[in-house]
């Protein structure tokens, strides 16, 4: 039998039209059976600031970390900002990596990346910065395949919908390379199928 697991999706860009949201779409709608994703939205997580966080989680922040604690992986959908991680997701990073009393919801986590950007590069810098950081905070990095999307503004119809065959077959198989690096951890850990 094959395990079907839940996958939380992190956008790192809050614009609406963003290439990494039109990722996430597409990824959404190639996903093999046995992925199912749900996104940790970050459009209304605030600045952290421990004085805020030691009143208690704001909602947004809550939601993203229950989205992320009840999964079995996380895929990050990383745009590319001056050479860079956008302030945005690792500022959802942070308030994520953040214990108190509770289990750190993305130590031991499988994750993995996928990045659109309209620059020659893809999104290469900011996934490597990206990549440092979530070893950092323990999660379990898919070492490849990569999905770095150079010049994206090529690959999408006028709706923003990523209708490049080559570039959605390359999701395709991110998608089912990352059900196979969660399944080695899952069948690695005692109670898990």
């Amino acid at each position: 039998m094959v395990t079907v697991y839940r996958v939380a999706g992190i956008v790192g860009s809050l614009r609406a039209g963003s290439y990494n949201r039109a990722l996430f779409r597409a990824a959404v709608s190639l996903l093999p059976e046995r992925l199912q994703i749900v996104e940790a939205p970050i459009l209304d997580v605030p600045l952290f600031n421990q004085d805020v966080e030691d009143a208690g989680d704001p909602p947004a922040v809550a939601g993203m970390r229950q989205a992320i604690e009840s999964a079995d992986g996380v895929l990050i959908f990383c745009p590319e900002y001056n050479a860079g991680i956008p302030g945005v997701l690792k500022n959802a990073l942070d308030w994520a990596s953040r214990a108190h009393d509770r289990q750190r919801v993305l130590s031991e986590k499988p994750v993995g990346i996928m990045g659109a950007s309209d620059g020659r590069f893809g999104t290469m810098r900011s996934q490597l910065g990206m990549r440092a950081l979530l070893s950092h905070l323990g999660m379990r990095m898919m070492p490849k395949p990569d999905v770095m999307i150079a010049q994206v503004e090529t690959l999408v119809d006028d709706h923003g919908n990523l209708t490049d065959e080559k570039t959605r077959e390359r999701i395709r198989d991110h998608l089912v390379a990352f059900h196979r690096w969660i399944d080695v951890f899952a069948t690695a850990e005692p109670g898990k199928e």
